[in-house]
């Protein structure tokens, strides 16, 4: 099996455009934020897509390596550091975010802004630290 580079580059690149879009959101006093429906409406629609693109690599990177899909999108995350791709730490605090993005996208009940801002500060620099690693991996592969 052979992960696709390309795919994975096009996905981080994606993520990235996403990353410096919501960055000035982040920087705003979260009584601002709080403060503004749409500004809430962006950073909910932009996680959601960082997250999924991150998860359809984490997939990716899975089931390329020889392995079964995972049985869950906060197990994704939790399958990258067994591959090596990211240290066991760090997937536990990242997985979260597959709740996050669950929540988002099915609405299963209802949002809280705060906790939707602080997860933006969290992810400003977990997103960027998922990135490098996956790069890193990336590297590390043999060229086809």
């Amino acid at each position: 099996m052979t992960v696709d580079r390309e795919l994975i580059t096009r996905k981080l690149l994606l993520i990235a455009q996403d990353l410096d879009t919501v960055a000035p959101f982040a920087t705003k006093p979260a009584s601002t934020f709080l403060g503004s429906r749409i500004d809430q409406a962006v950073v909910e629609r932009l996680l959601e897509r960082m997250i999924g693109r991150m998860i359809d690599v984490n997939y990716h990177l899975i089931t390329e390596s020889g392995q079964p899909p995972p049985a869950d999108y906060h197990a994704s995350f939790l399958k990258l550091a067994e591959l090596s791709i990211v240290d066991p730490e760090f997937a536990r605090r990242i997985a979260r975010c597959a709740g996050l993005r669950n929540r988002l996208v099915h609405e299963y009940e209802d949002i809280d802004p705060r906790k939707v801002f602080d997860s933006l500060q969290a992810a400003r620099n977990d997103i960027l630290t998922y990135m490098r690693c996956v790069e890193t991996y990336l590297n590390g592969l043999p060229e086809r």
